[in-house]
């Protein structure tokens, strides 16, 4: 089965296919278009080619109808479905950004804490053991 976005996407199956593989009349299929409800791809040719993205989408239709809701119903139930993916999209980027966020302020408190540990005489000062790293070059030692 395919994983990618892009690979569920791929227009690949003729609408006879398709409605075996979701067990509908190729007419539903066609009325499910015209309707709205699934956008199948078209070849040079015109013929309906559906993605397995289509199919699902097909399989949760045809459970929704067995269920007893009216196409209508289906998609209102599709909208919000839509409408709750593209959120949960945002979440994880949210999340992600929140994760980078809080690195970033977790490095900066870090560096806080190990400057206020540090002794502070001076970047020339020699005693100072980080004196050379300030300076970027190595500490000469006192003799």
């Amino acid at each position: 089965m395919p994983t990618s976005d892009d690979e569920k996407n791929r227009p690949l199956y003729m609408i006879s296919v398709a409605a075996e593989l979701t067990g509908m009349h190729p007419q539903t299929l066609r009325i499910y278009e015209s309707k709205g409800l699934v956008n199948p791809s078209r070849s040079q040719g015109n013929t309906r080619l559906y993605s397995q993205a289509d199919i699902e989408r097909l399989d949760l239709i045809g459970r929704l109808t067995d269920e007893g809701i009216n196409l209508a119903g289906v998609v209102r139930i599709l909208d919000m479905k839509s409408r709750m993916d593209e959120r949960d999209e945002e979440i994880e980027q949210l999340r992600a950004e929140n994760k980078a966020l809080r690195e970033q302020v977790h490095e900066y408190r870090m560096r806080e804490t190990i400057t206020a540990l540090m002794p502070y005489e001076g970047k020339d000062n020699p005693k100072n053991p980080l004196a050379g790293l300030l300076r970027g070059t190595s500490v000469d030692k006192d003799e």
